[in-house]
């Protein structure tokens, strides 16, 4: 990729100097979890954002309002730490649902909660799920996870089936040495289901900094252990954007018709830097342009100081026409970005 000479965005859009363009907005809305994932947080948890802090729900709602309707956003995906731990969630995708140009709407869950939760999000208007879960075995993911909450996410996975939240999508990190010999069992799990898997290549996101790459299953590993029980094919589908690079399982459908499909997305092996769309805001109204940036800036501020929309979008543009070309994890230079992955959003 090639930088652009202009020192300024040039277009209404959320452009950036190497001609990529976000139309896909991450929102965080909290950073705390029910979980202690031990690739994630420490089991005592973390330091969380102060209240006050925290963008409010009127506040989300006209963040994404700037980005739908001034520049371009056509996707908009919930995460957290735990979506469905912020109270004002249902309301909150009611009010994007209500716009003249109505975005399309994920959430990425844990799926504790989700049960209860899948009904009045359809409801309002989420057009789907996708639902972390790293392991079949209860016992096994306690001790991933140092909660006995397995069944609440196999239930949550279920509400959203039959609540029309299609596809639903599982995501899966595999751990050496802990459940990377699940890769066959979970896409066996994932089929029975018609759900579809994406495996998430571990990533140096942990809030103790102790990820290392030799001890990543890395995404040509898992799909050797899929190889060895399933034929799969190139998902004949353009990639796009997409993070997760997808093949058509043999044999297998998913839940609504058509093929099944398993995707990796193998963000350190194989990154898709050059085709990413997407932009992020956190819980405390800072734009993101890329999940390892060392810089934010800060919309909070200017919003709760009187900004109109238009000054708003503005900044936001200039923050993404900043984006590098890469996460850089490959650099020796690499530092990993000082927020942990559950207060930036997935």
């Amino acid at each position: 990729m090639t930088p652009s000479a202009s020192q300024e965005p040039p277009g209404a859009g959320l452009g950036d100097r190497f001609g990529r363009v976000a139309t896909d907005l991450r929102v965080s809305l909290t950073d705390r979890c029910n979980l202690r994932c031990t690739y994630c947080m420490p089991a005592e948890g973390l330091d969380w954002l102060p209240n006050p802090s925290l963008l409010t729900d009127a506040e989300i709602v006209r963040l994404i309002d700037v980005a739908v309707h001034r520049l371009g956003v056509t996707e908009v995906r919930f995460t957290g730490g735990e979506p469905l731990l912020r109270r004002g969630l249902v309301e909150i995708v009611r009010a994007v649902a209500a716009l003249t140009r109505r975005p399309r709407m994920m959430l990425t869950t844990n799926g504790i909660g989700l049960a209860r939760l899948a009904e009045p999000l359809a409801a309002a208007g989420l057009d789907r799920v996708n639902v972390s879960l790293d392991t079949t075995d209860p016992a096994q993911f306690k001790a991933l996870t140092r909660r006995d909450r397995h069944a609440d996410v196999v239930a949550g996975l279920a509400a959203s089936a039959a609540a029309g939240l299609l596809p639903v999508k599982m995501n899966a990190v595999l751990l050496r040495g802990v459940n990377d010999d699940e890769a066959v069992g979970l896409l066996a799990f994932a089929l029975e289901r018609g759900y579809e898997l994406r495996f998430i290549e571990q990533m140096p996101l942990d809030a103790g900094h102790t990820w290392r790459r030799e001890e990543m299953v890395t995404g040509a590993e898992i799909l050797a252990a899929l190889r060895s029980a399933y034929t799969l094919r190139p998902d004949p589908d353009a990639r796009g954007g997409s993070p997760a690079e997808t093949w058509i399982v043999d044999g297998h459908a998913a839940v609504g018709g058509g093929p099944a499909r398993v995707g990796v997305i193998a963000s350190v092996s194989s990154p898709f830097c050059g085709a990413c769309d997407r932009t992020r805001l956190t819980a405390d109204g800072a734009i993101r342009s890329c999940l390892f940036s060392q810089e934010e800036t800060d919309l909070r501020g200017a919003l709760r100081g009187g900004a109109g929309d238009e000054e708003l979008a503005d900044l936001w543009r200039k923050a993404m026409w900043a984006k590098p070309a890469g996460h850089g994890i490959d650099d020796p230079k690499f530092l990993q970005p000082a927020r942990p992955m559950s207060a930036i959003g997935g």
